[in-house]
């Protein structure tokens, strides 16, 4: 993680399919997906702060970390964070699939530019009624945060380290 220096990995090209795999922690359960050419170019435009490109690379870097590190809660805030931004189809405990809900205020709907903004300021607001995070979810509330900073407020630093793409 950026910030703690938990996490660095290299990113692994996936093909939002469910993979079978899923992030189970305590009474939660989020099944780990595939960012599809197709979840990527559904991704709005107005959703995003940093590149495309950037944004897709941490998303599959997260989805590939819930799958080796299914009761890490920050992997999950921030996987769950990067489904929501992009507007993605996840699938639904009953079955089926249903858009990515809030990771915060638990709305549904498409994520646009004003609920960004009202999702970021209530992480934000979570974190000073919480600063030592949700209890029994260790490092849920920093992952969404960090991401919401980072792909919405233009923070310079990424919620996870990202492996280099540079040559040399």
């Amino acid at each position: 993680m950026t910030g703690t220096g938990q996490w660095s990995a290299a990113a692994t090209p996936f093909s939002a399919a469910s993979n079978g795999s899923n992030l189970s922690v305590c009474c939660v359960t989020i099944r780990c997906m595939e960012v599809t050419a197709r979840a990527v170019e559904a991704i709005p435009r107005g959703n995003l702060h940093v590149s495309r490109d950037e944004f897709v690379a941490l998303w599959r870097l997260v989805e590939h970390l819930g799958e080796t590190y299914p009761a890490d809660w920050y992997v999950a805030g921030v996987a769950m964070t990067c489904r929501w931004l992009a507007c993605a189809a996840v699938p639904s405990i009953l079955g089926g699939w249903e858009l990515a809900w809030a990771p915060v205020t638990e709305r549904s709907g498409l994520a646009h530019e004003e609920a960004i903004e009202a999702e970021l300021f209530a992480a934000e607001l979570q974190q000073l009624r919480n600063p030592g995070g949700i209890p029994g979810r260790p490092g849920w509330l920093e992952g969404i945060v960090a991401t919401l900073q980072w792909a919405w407020a233009g923070s310079s630093a990424p919620p996870l380290d990202m492996p280099s793409t540079n040559a040399g």
